[in-house]
């Protein structure tokens, strides 16, 4: 198998054999969604899991941001934080010091305890690697799923796209993207967006919901921007259409992804939040996000489930890239 997600079809099929007769659980394991939902009584509990696995730099920061984001586009809040932190052989003092570092000034940022977890010294690895989970709450009947979204509603995108992936690119390839030209001020600039715009859509979500309706959001991770809008699709049971001059992107992303020949529609984009809404809800929602200095654009809208998962570009339709590997993990694997 490639390096990436599991196909949906194939998690579909492996997750079929999760079943439970526990009544708490209103939401569990379902492709699309991202974390589920446990019954608390007022509120929900939300658990969410994610690892960091392409990048090293920062490795730390993006453990609890990536996690704290499948917690708000639930609605909710993130609180509690575990982390199994598994460091290479002959891996320094001061390196993994940074790790606990950066986890604590995450957490700090967006009020999550750190409530546990396990580390330990691994063979067979040559990087570290982190496994978050992170739990919050959401007010009973004030949850978000993915799969919530409605035919009609607008496709409405923040910030724009591929925060993560060009900040992994100028972290992890300044090598090859100096032989291509591209300078050294541009990679050091690059390797803070993961601060600035940042990839964390906490604020945009809380915001978001402030401002109208809210029928789904889903947060836009491995795969891209390509691989959130077919997730998004999956949960609903809905088709898409989008249009491609309608989606930002940052301005490193044309320089890196010509210089590497990389499609910015598949690379990892944590940053940006993808949010349906019904079409007369939209416009408040955007003027909002904006007036709290997050760009949003209305980039598609949700169709029935036989249009299918189309982009339109010059006035041309087609089907939407499906990447069978994010466009990161594939440029990485071809330098090996």
């Amino acid at each position: 198998m490639q390096a990436g997600k599991l196909p949906i079809r194939h998690l579909e099929k492996v997750l079929s054999g999760f079943k439970t007769s526990d009544p708490r659980i209103i939401a569990g394991p379902m492709p699309g969604e991202d974390a589920s939902l446990i019954d608390m009584g007022e509120s929900y509990l939300i658990a969410t899991t994610d690892p960091i696995t392409f990048t090293a730099d920062k490795i730390g920061w993006y453990a609890v941001n990536i996690n704290a984001n499948d917690v708000a586009v639930m609605g909710g809040k993130a609180k509690w934080m575990m982390a199994t932190i598994l460091l290479p052989e002959n891996f320094s003092h001061i390196d993994a010091n940074q790790i606990f570092d950066d986890i604590a000034k995450a957490c700090h940022q967006l009020n999550i305890s750190v409530i546990g977890g396990h580390t330990e010294i691994t063979s067979g690895i040559d990087r570290p690697l982190i496994s978050g989970v992170m739990l919050g709450e959401v007010e009973k009947g004030k949850e978000i799923r993915s799969s919530g979204a409605k035919v009609g509603d607008s496709i409405i995108l923040t910030k724009a796209i591929p925060i993560e992936g060009c900040a992994i690119l100028a972290n992890e390839a300044e090598n090859q993207l100096t032989k291509n030209g591209i300078t050294t001020e541009l990679i050091k600039k690059s390797r803070n967006l993961i601060y600035k715009p940042g990839i964390s859509i906490v604020k945009d979500a809380a915001i978001a919901i402030e401002s109208g309706k809210i029928n789904a959001m889903h947060d836009i991770t491995e795969g891209g921007i390509a691989g959130g809008l077919a997730e998004l699709a999956y949960a609903s049971n809905l088709g898409i259409h989008v249009t491609r001059e309608y989606i930002p992107e940052i301005p490193q992303a044309k320089i890196f992804s010509e210089a590497l020949e990389l499609d910015t529609l598949g690379m990892i984009g944590s940053g940006s939040l993808l949010i349906c809404a019904p079409e007369k809800h939209d416009s408040a929602i955007i003027k909002n996000l904006k007036s709290h200095g997050i760009n949003a654009t209305k980039i598609g809208s949700m169709e029935n489930l036989d249009h299918g998962l189309k982009i339109s570009e010059n006035e041309d339709v087609d089907d939407l890239p499906r990447f069978d590997t994010d466009e990161i993990a594939r440029f990485f694997a071809s330098q090996r």
